[in-house]
């Protein structure tokens, strides 16, 4: 799997979670990961399990059910600069800037969370995706994701 700028979109501003997950999965349909029904998946996942990780960010993927809309395995980066909120609730505020979609053949969608997971655990990892102004920049610190 190889990220592409066109698996990529900055500057993005959102004003909800289902909107920057959708967002996230329709940029694996446009690059030909996933079905659009994956899409509703990833809502779908989100609202039974909270797909926000801290350190301001989100990975959201589909349901086990989904895995037949996975055409292959791919990984989408949505930078929300001003963060989008992905709580369940009022009380909390679970600010997000940096949207991973991810979707998986077989079980590869386990190796793709490890390693976001572990890359974003350093919050300024997370802060450097944040502030990327050129697509090549988010593929140059994400080189190691996905290998």
């Amino acid at each position: 799997m190889k990220l592409t700028p066109e698996m990529i979109a900055l500057n993005q501003d959102i004003a909800t979670r289902e909107a920057a997950i959708r967002k996230a999965g329709q940029l694996l349909v446009d690059t030909g990961c996933v079905t659009p029904e994956y899409v509703d998946a990833m809502i779908t996942r989100d609202n039974d399990v909270s797909t926000y990780m801290g350190n301001f960010i989100a990975i959201p993927h589909g349901t086990d059910k989904a895995k037949r809309y996975i055409k292959k395995t791919g990984i989408s980066v949505v930078q929300v600069p001003m963060g989008v909120n992905f709580s369940s609730n009022d009380q909390e505020d679970n600010l997000v800037t940096v949207v991973f979609g991810i979707a998986g053949k077989n079980d590869e969608h386990l190796q793709l969370l490890s390693q976001i997971a572990l890359f974003c655990s350093d919050v300024t990892n997370v802060a450097r995706l944040a502030d990327a102004t050129k697509v090549d920049d988010v593929i140059a610190l994400l080189k190691e994701v996905g290998k």
